[in-house]
């Protein structure tokens, strides 16, 4: 029924909600999912008004520098992403932003 060849993980999500250092905290959280991608990172964080992200290729200390996660800092929600790419580009076009919309 399945193929199943082995332990395979791709690519590694990470999210806080209302945290003041939320992009501070994805950020730890994408380092400890760094074995899951690494050929790119982005981060994207909100205060329910805008969304604000940063994203760059390599390994997640090459990828989101000091500079960029200061300019995440002060947001309350935030969603990180490490990327391992199973086929294609390999470029920074191919990561997507993840955005939800609900409703309580």
């Amino acid at each position: 029924m399945f193929n199943y060849s082995g332990l395979n993980e791709e690519c590694g999500v990470f999210g806080i909600w209302n945290h003041p250092e939320a992009a501070q905290l994805t950020y730890m959280g994408l380092h400890s999912l760094q074995h899951r991608g690494q050929e790119g990172a982005g981060i994207v964080v909100s205060n329910q008004n805008e969304l604000k992200g940063e994203r760059g290729l390599g390994l997640l200390t090459e990828a989101i520098k000091d500079d960029q996660m200061e300019r995440l800092k002060g947001y309350q929600h935030a969603i990180g992403h490490v990327r391992y790419a199973t086929s294609g580009n390999k470029g920074i076009e191919i990561f997507n932003r993840f955005c939800i919309t609900f409703m309580i």
